[in-house]
């Protein structure tokens, strides 16, 4: 059995243990207590990480690099995003960025983004923050995202599965015209 599905699992129990009566009651406060425990076991917290509430303040002088994959990234992103992707990542993505600019990575969580920044940081990049949350926790926090048209609510939940922690926005499982 993996870590993900031992978490999972996990989660799941705990949230049938409480019982109906007290999830009807504190439905919103158990579901956000539940995100931030699975995060707080899936991530390693090996590299610096940042929260939304503070990426949206410092927007700033900061290169936000999104490691979702491409039909991900399609649907929506954070304003002024490169994507670098997950699976396809390579560092060649990133050979002409300075290594001491303020970066920060996101995925949808926070998992495939903390990957990427550990190999960043391995790299030589001196100022690598992954993004705690992800796209889900910005969006849930109701903070924009953006298309190719403009502001968007669309957020693209990776699977179904996933898509229980995204809250708010409207869900898109599927990929609109590429963007190269």
């Amino acid at each position: 059995m993996n870590n993900k599905f031992k978490i999972f699992l996990l989660l799941f129990t705990s949230l049938l243990f409480h019982g109906s009566e007290i999830m009807a009651q504190n439905k919103r406060m158990i579901k956000s207590k539940s995100y931030h425990l699975l995060l707080k076991k899936m991530l390693k917290h090996d590299v610096p990480e940042i929260s939304v509430d503070s990426l949206n303040k410092l927007r700033t002088n900061v290169l936000l690099l999104d490691t979702r994959e491409k039909d991900e990234y399609n649907v929506s992103r954070l304003k002024n995003a490169k994507w670098v992707g997950y699976k396809t990542f390579s560092l060649d993505s990133v050979q002409n960025i300075d290594k001491t600019k303020p970066i920060v990575v996101y995925c949808s969580v926070g998992y495939r983004s903390e990957k990427i920044a550990e190999k960043l940081l391995a790299a030589g990049f001196t100022d690598v923050q992954n993004l705690y949350g992800g796209i889900f926790e910005w969006k849930n926090k109701k903070f924009d995202l953006y298309n190719r048209d403009g502001i968007t609510d669309d957020v693209h939940p990776y699977n179904a599965t996933w898509g229980l922690w995204l809250k708010k926005g409207r869900k898109v499982y599927h990929s609109p015209t590429v963007i190269q």
